[in-house]
């Protein structure tokens, strides 16, 4: 009997993952960018006024807690948006990045502004409930936003990277149990 339960323990602990269910949805614990496989690190919930809004996921190639490094890295990463709240506006949605923007780089200059205005216009569909995003770096190519499968854009620079995923990993994030989540804390 004991031999058995062990058995059925060994079983369960090393029985691999194939996704993680957070808010209801089920993030894949790999995804590929650039052709390189990367990991699922952590996962959070956007909420707001108590409303579930989206399941994040920070994909890296090598795990890491560390905000800092997160936003500063030049190596590929992707956070998966999955939305979970039916019906986010196109201009729910820009005015979220825009404010987001604000935060983080609020005296931004004139490249970088163009390339948060050109990325912001890349969300100019209304989102449903199971709808994703996918915002993937791509060091040498820039920021791809893919929307349910179809890429939407692309905007180059590491400065840019740094800007937006300091909204999520920043000292001041969108979202900080989404951070804490997303970083696997």
């Amino acid at each position: 009997m004991k031999k058995f339960l062990l058995l059925v323990v060994l079983l369960c602990v090393a029985a691999p993952v194939s996704a993680l269910e957070i808010g209801g949805v089920e993030l894949p614990e790999t995804v590929t960018v650039d052709g390189r496989t990367l990991q699922l690190n952590g996962v959070g919930l956007r909420t707001k006024f108590f409303f579930k809004i989206y399941a994040g996921g920070l994909y890296l190639e090598a795990p890491s807690h560390d905000a800092a490094a997160v936003i500063a890295t030049d190596e590929p990463m992707l956070v998966r948006m999955h939305f979970i709240y039916d019906g986010v506006s196109a201009e729910k949605l820009q005015e979220g990045w825009k404010a987001g923007f604000h935060i983080t780089t609020p005296d931004p200059g004139e490249d970088l502004q163009a390339a948060m205005d050109a990325f912001t216009g890349f969300f100019n569909d209304q989102v449903k409930k199971n709808d994703v995003y996918d915002i993937a770096w791509q060091p040498g190519r820039g920021i791809e936003v893919v929307f349910n499968g179809n890429v939407q854009g692309q905007v180059s620079g590491l400065d840019f990277k740094k800007a937006l995923f300091a909204i999520w990993f920043g000292p001041d994030p969108v979202d900080t149990d989404l951070k804490e989540g997303m970083l696997g804390r």
